[in-house]
């Protein structure tokens, strides 16, 4: 058994050596000066099912087309594939993955910089093209690039091939162990299991888009972009990191801000940093703070040497006190949900139709506020949120943070990685409003204090934009050790499902002491961020018993009396737990997934979805809510 666990977590951590070189993380877009293509579609996929999940590697597949090692099956990019098959193995695979396919890249791009991105794939990545080793990624959901000039050859046939590993360790986040069991009279030969310490399926693959494109040998690296406020006016403070240059070289700069509709409304500036005021600035705001002109954005057009890139942002700022949340200097209430990107088919795949879905259904629902729960969402569906004026609380892949294992020194290190990566790729957005660095970690263990202070300042160090930092936790407040290193408390709470099942009577008194009891200790505001009771939609009882849509709309209703009590003196947010129904690990408390949804997986309403429709709109309609006539 041992050496199998030392197999399994040496092909896992194999390829972590070979590192991805750029600094910058920007969106790849088409300008005067770049191409982009895209490389999503049906690609050659097969699993190594050897019962060590190392076949593949001791037969190097990368090193032809993976047709040519045995069988394979048309994959979906991007999707998870757990659910594209019928093929139950292929659902509950932990292990490596394998997927390939061929390309060209034209012949004029010779000249340029060609890179090649990975939007997201879950949880360990390798790279190969033409069989050469490109990069490597550990951790999901965020991007990941690298050049490829070396390794492609240009107007022939080219093959890229991707192995993924979506093993859990006590040092992944989110965190996992691996469990064998070696009684053959109970178990067949080579059996293990995948222990998931987070409450969602541990979908697997390629799960978001694949891109090539080019940049020329100077160019734009990296873009951060900071405004403020004075009187009408925006203060757009931008700082630009440019690559390819020899030391010393001073490069030829523009840089100038574009409206909505493309005219410039700016003077040129020749600085790579710089500050740069907008007369009469159109602020971003939230859709129900301001609906009939959400989400303002501007284009920051930066030309250095002749690449140009479009950097989109809004000019607006977030600040906390000790009882509010304001958005350009106006008090915010959120009233949102929490979203999975869970859908039937594609898994966590990236979907447009989704996408656009789950948009109109926020509106619908009133939600002026989500949480991108356990792991941040794919840059296309933040785009959405930023032009639609929807506000954003982003959150790491740091859930099931649980043992004393998951606190130690590697773990740190690599959690600090993802905030990196997480923050560079979303730090000009305005939708974003805070990061949360965890959700629901063992916040009680004495090791916590130390973590989450080191942790949460680290992240701190990195949004020049200042924005508030947290971590959400499902501790009592005489037992959590870190939450006097977050900006704002933000709670997990069950009262009547996880304790007290049945009983709604006791939410009136339970949730006010806990609430209380937090702002005693920290003084600092309030965000409930889950709450919600498990309902099978369709099923009906008068009166109410659990798991009924009765019960789920009883249930709610006791929370919103004492959210409504508090909401004028230190809660700032109420997020129902959660937007939609999702899938999590067979287990015996869920009946195909979690099923606290105001909606279905297929984003229809429940009796709750109706009545959270009701108190929402109902509080956009507060004065608090509305942006005053200048």
């Amino acid at each position: 058994m041992a050496d199998k666990c030392r197999v399994l977590r040496f092909l896992v951590f194999f390829c972590l050596s070979y590192g991805v070189l750029s600094k910058g993380m920007l969106y790849p877009r088409d300008s005067e000066s770049r191409v982009v293509k895209n490389l999503d579609g049906i690609w050659n996929f097969r699993a190594d099912k050897s019962p060590g999940r190392n076949h593949s590697f001791v037969e190097q597949w990368w090193k032809q087309p993976l047709s040519a090692t045995g069988e394979v099956i048309p994959m979906p990019v991007p999707s998870s594939y757990n659910f594209i098959t019928t093929d139950k193995s292929l659902r509950d695979f932990v292990g490596w993955v394998w997927y390939d396919r061929d390309f060209y890249v034209p012949p004029e791009w010779q000249t340029e910089r060609v890179i090649l991105r990975i939007g997201s794939a879950n949880y360990y990545t390798t790279v190969w093209v033409n069989g050469l080793q490109l990069m490597s990624h550990d951790g999901g959901h965020l991007p990941f690039e690298s050049e490829v000039n070396s390794v492609v050859t240009f107007s022939m046939v080219n093959r890229v091939t991707v192995a993924v590993n979506n093993t859990l360790t006590p040092t992944t986040l989110p965190p996992g162990t691996i469990h064998f069991e070696t009684n053959t009279r109970k178990y067949p030969k080579g059996y293990f299991v995948q222990n998931l310490q987070m409450d969602h399926f541990n979908y697997a693959g390629i799960h978001r888009h694949v891109h090539m494109y080019t940049k020329p040998t100077v160019y734009v690296d990296d873009i951060t972009i900071v405004t403020t406020i004075q009187g009408q006016n925006g203060v757009v403070t931008y700082t630009v990191t440019e690559g390819g240059t020899a030391s010393g070289a001073v490069s030829p700069v523009e840089v100038t801000i574009e409206d909505r509709d493309g005219n410039t409304v700016s003077s040129p500036s020749t600085r790579l940093q710089d500050t740069i005021v907008i007369p009469d600035a159109r602020l971003w705001w939230p859709w129900t703070m301001k609906p009939d002109d959400p989400g303002y954005m501007y284009t920051l057009k930066v030309n250095v040497s002749g690449d140009v890139y479009r950097q989109p942002f809004g000019i607006r700022t977030v600040r906390v006190t000790d009882s509010q949340f304001l958005i350009n200097d106006i008090p915010f209430y959120c009233h949102g949900v929490g979203r999975h990107e869970d859908s039937e088919i594609r898994g966590k795949g990236m979907d447009y139709p989704l996408t656009a879905r789950d948009f109109n259904m926020f509106k619908w629902l009133g939600v002026n506020c989500f949480r991108s729960t356990v792991y941040p969402n794919a840059d296309e569906f933040m785009d959405q949120a930023d032009q639609q004026g929807f506000v954003v609380l982003q959150e790491s892949p740091g859930t099931g943070i649980t043992q004393h294992d998951n606190f130690g020194p590697i773990s740190l290190a690599h959690h600090k990685e993802v905030m990196g990566e997480m923050v560079r790729k979303d730090k000009n957005r305005p939708s974003i409003v805070m990061w949360f660095v965890a959700n629901e970690p063992s916040s009680n263990f004495p090791e916590a204090e130390d973590y989450f202070r080191d942790l949460i300042a680290y992240t701190r160090s990195l949004d020049a934009a200042g924005r508030p930092v947290a971590f959400i936790t499902d501790k009592d407040y005489d037992a959590d050790v870190a939450a006097q290193f977050s900006d704002v408390i933000c709670l997990n709470r069950y009262y009547s499902w996880y304790s007290d099942m049945g009983h709604t009577e006791v939410v009136g008194l339970q949730l006010p002491t806990e609430l209380e009891g937090w702002r005693a200790k920290h003084k600092k505001p309030v965000i409930i961020t889950e709450y919600g009771a498990d309902t099978i939609v369709g099923l009906h009882m008068e009166p109410s018993l659990t798991f009924t849509e009765e019960y789920q709309t009883d249930f709610m209703k006791e929370y919103h009396k004492v959210f409504d009590k508090y909401r004028s003196q230190f809660l700032i947010g109420e997020l129902s737990w959660v937007y939609a129904d999702f899938l999590t690990v067979q287990d015996i408390k869920r009946v195909v997934g979690n099923r606290k949804g105001v909606l279905t997986r297929h984003r229809q309403p429940k009796a709750s979805g109706h009545l959270l429709r009701q108190r929402y709109h109902s509080l956009i309609n507060t004065t608090t809510h509305a942006v005053p006539a200048l």
